[in-house]
């Protein structure tokens, strides 16, 4: 978890969105921290693209990373916590913020950037034409496109519908690429054939007639048919109809008409112009609800109308983020006034460009180098980010006192002085409330649950069968409590299901910040729902748990099942000729130290959330199928130590060719710098166990061997004749690294029982 763990939470600023306005909100939150004061961004995209380099991005001037903010180092340096998920909706009421696949997120103050979405009124438009919004979903079909224009076998013709600053510029930047990489099917097909439609009786309508006229002559240069005052009225797979009923037959339609807005804005009961966009005064707030901002694109300030672009949302964010801290302190708001005229740099496609303001405009390679040098600058300022100040801060300060009366202040500062043992356990109303709105299974076989007030919870156990039971627990590693606790309870199932046995109940324990109350059960409330989310699904009930105070969030999970004692499964019964199969990538550990230190992407991140969000019931059925001799999960011993345990236990051999082992992105490039986990080192120690670690100690993924794992995949052996099956099968269900990646050998003479082949 991110932010100061000593100082309770009094309010909470929610950020929807990673827009150009909300990047400089938490850069600015990270140089200068509000104590108190919870900063949370939910964003469905977690790298926001920078839209003055889009067209670069598409034209090959630049890379992925070179034009996208990283949001995951970002809000870690601002000590705000970071959400992947999209926003559906608004509790004005409740002060919640609804999302599509959490539950909700209170709020105190709110901000809204969230861009704009297409505007896609036209007839078979929504089908068929690739919108240019949201810059990150167009991103991903650029990629289809050049794949089509590569393997077609004749020449294709693309539209782009709007012929502003983002049509214009678009075009260019796609013709100049396919030209430049060669696509066209390897050189036996044309160029694609592009027709620009524009509305208006000519291009770049918002720009002076130097600008326009500098415009006009690339694009005829370019072959590029300009289509004028031609308002498109139907689309279909194949063709294009305008409004004077000429109908275009196109391959390939792209929508850069001016965007609208999104819908739940609207429904949630702000106030919102004729378009969606969400009405906001000079200060930013919305005009209906006080604690509620907006900027950016999806902003529309009153009596201050301006087009939407980039320019516009950055200068938004220093006054927006004033505004808020103003408000989060009870502090009159100050306005902000916008000014008329900005400068624009346009580029042709090519390293040229033309920039304009007002009735002035020049234009050449020159200018292309001044956008580009303005631009990645931009980019340094939120990529390139300060170490992040690891002093702890005291308990309170003078300055937690605007955010909440002093009362409150007052009570909380008495947290030094707070019972151990179980006075520190949170109180037996506020987990009442908690607990009677979980949702938990129903098993016939709990005598005693959650729904008695008894001292202990009492299962019955089936004749014939053995009780399993386990216990893991960690403190969170990820922003959000409800991810927190989904990958807890994965963790904690997988011995369960290493062992071939049904899960059928767990004891929670768990340690919250302190805070005021209705904080503290909103973050109890998050993570056990999410732990429940996932016993829910394996057949497992909550049967009760211990709840305390503490100084940063943690949770633990005693789980147990069942199975026949001759179905078990254990790290002993490796046969010799077995092949050793894994089901997930390895490179928690180290993903997650880089994280600490803002040294990983997001991007990196949410690929190992989703890894240890995947349950291992699934694999251990598979496994089971085919015959599995032995298994265990691969947790915080690394693959080599728990590989150790499964040898010995068998008194074999193994060889694992390290080629073979898969490993999560970017995980080979943070063993690389170093950024590896504080068990590491102690894991290491079992380097002794591989009889060629001189030969292969220098690979750069030989630390992954090493490598501690929350939530990892299964370690199984299997028959020589089932593991191809095997691991097709567990693929096939959604385990797509899982591969063959060693084999048991008789044992050997050597006190070394590994080989590694490289």
């Amino acid at each position: 978890m991110t932010g100061d763990t000593h100082t309770p939470i009094l309010k909470d600023l929610v950020l929807i969105g990673g827009g150009h306005s909300h990047v400089i909100v938490l850069r600015r939150f990270g140089m200068q921290p509000m104590p108190g004061v919870r900063v949370t961004v939910v964003s469905r995209d977690i790298h926001t693209p920078y839209s003055g380099m889009l067209p670069g991005l598409i034209a090959g001037h630049y890379a992925f990373d070179d034009v996208h903010i990283d949001l995951g180092p970002l809000t870690r340096f601002a000590g705000a916590r970071l959400f992947h998920d999209e926003v559906v909706g608004l509790d004005l009421a409740n002060r919640k913020v609804v999302c599509r696949n959490r539950p909700p997120v209170g709020y105190d103050v709110v901000s809204i950037d969230i861009g704009a979405t297409p505007a896609l009124a036209v007839a078979g438009a929504r089908e068929h034409a690739v919108p240019v919004k949201p810059i990150s979903t167009f991103v991903a079909r650029w990629e289809h496109l050049k794949e089509r224009v590569r393997t077609s076998d004749h020449q294709l013709r693309v539209g782009v519908v709007g012929a502003g600053a983002a049509g214009v510029e678009l075009t260019l930047a796609i013709q100049h690429a396919l030209r430049r990489s060669g696509t066209q099917g390897g050189g036996d097909t044309e160029p694609p054939e592009f027709h620009l439609f524009s509305a208006t009786d000519g291009i770049l309508p918002t720009h002076n007639k130097l600008v326009r006229g500098a415009f006009e002559r690339v694009l005829r240069e370019r072959c590029i048919q300009v289509h004028v005052g031609s308002r498109v009225t139907r689309i279909t797979e194949s063709r294009l109809e305008v409004d004077s009923g000429t109908v275009f037959d196109l391959d390939e339609v792209l929508w850069a008409t001016e965007a609208g807005a999104q819908d739940w804005p609207r429904s949630a009961g702000l106030d919102t112009d004729e378009r969606g966009f969400i009405l906001v005064d000079a200060t930013l707030q919305s005009t209906s609800h006080a604690g509620v901002f907006a900027a950016g694109d999806t902003a529309s300030v009153v009596g201050r109308p301006r087009e939407k672009a980039g320019v516009f949302a950055v200068r938004q964010g220093l006054p927006l983020e004033a505004n808020l801290r103003r408000t989060l302190r009870g502090e009159t708001l100050r306005p902000f006034i916008p000014q008329r005229k900005f400068l624009s740099l346009i580029s042709t496609g090519d390293r040229y460009a033309v920039a304009s303001r007002g009735r002035w405009s020049l234009e050449g390679a020159w200018v292309w180098r001044w956008k580009d040098q303005i631009d990645r600058r931009f980019i340094r300022k939120f990529n390139e980010l300060p170490e992040m100040d690891t002093k702890e801060d005291s308990a309170f300060r003078s300055d937690l006192l605007p955010l909440v009366p002093e009362e409150v202040v007052r009570d909380l500062s008495t947290k030094a002085m707070r019972c151990g043992g179980c006075g520190s356990k949170v109180g037996a109303t506020l987990l009442d409330r908690v607990l009677a709105r979980l949702k938990t299974v129903g098993r016939d076989d709990i005598v005693v649950g959650l729904d008695a007030m008894d001292d202990a919870a009492v299962e019955e156990i089936p004749p014939g069968k053995v009780a399993v039971r386990t216990v893991d627990a960690f403190r969170a590693i990820v922003d959000d409590p409800y991810l927190f606790g989904k990958i807890t309870a994965n963790h904690c199932l997988g011995d369960l299901y290493a062992m071939g046995a049904d899960p059928r109940s767990a004891l929670a324990i768990a340690t919250v910040p302190y805070g005021v109350e209705e904080k503290v059960e909103a973050l109890l409330e998050d993570l056990l729902v999410g732990a429940v989310a996932v016993l829910n699904a394996a057949g497992a009930a909550l049967v009760g748990g211990h709840t305390t105070e503490g100084l940063e969030l943690s949770l633990g999970l005693a789980v147990s099942g069942i199975a026949d004692r001759s179905q078990l499964t254990r790290k002993r019964g490796m046969q010799v000729g077995d092949r050793i199969v894994l089901t997930k990538p390895l490179g928690t550990g180290t993903l997650f130290a880089a994280h600490m230190r803002q040294r990983a992407k997001a991007r990196w991140i949410d690929g190992a959330i989703r890894s240890m969000l995947q349950s291992n019931r699934d694999g251990a059925g598979v496994v089971r199928r085919h015959g599995v001799t032995a298994c265990t999960d691969v947790t915080g011993f690394g693959l080599l130590g728990h590989l150790v345990e499964m040898t010995k236990a068998s008194a074999v051999n193994a060889r694992i060719t390290l080629a073979a082992v898969p490993v999560l992105d970017g995980a080979r490039e943070t063993i690389t710098a170093g950024l590896l986990s504080s068990l590491q080192p102690q894991n290491v120690r079992l380097r002794r166990a591989i009889a060629n670690v001189e030969a292969v100690g220098a690979d750069p993924v030989y630390p992954v061997l090493f490598d501690p794992q929350t939530a990892g995949g299964l370690l199984a052996s299997v028959p020589a004749s089932e593991a191809d099956a095997c691991a097709a099968d567990l693929r096939r269900l959604g385990y797509g690294a899982a591969t063959v990646i060693g084999v048991v050998e008789e044992r050997s003479d050597r006190d070394a029982p590994i080989w590694i082949d490289a």
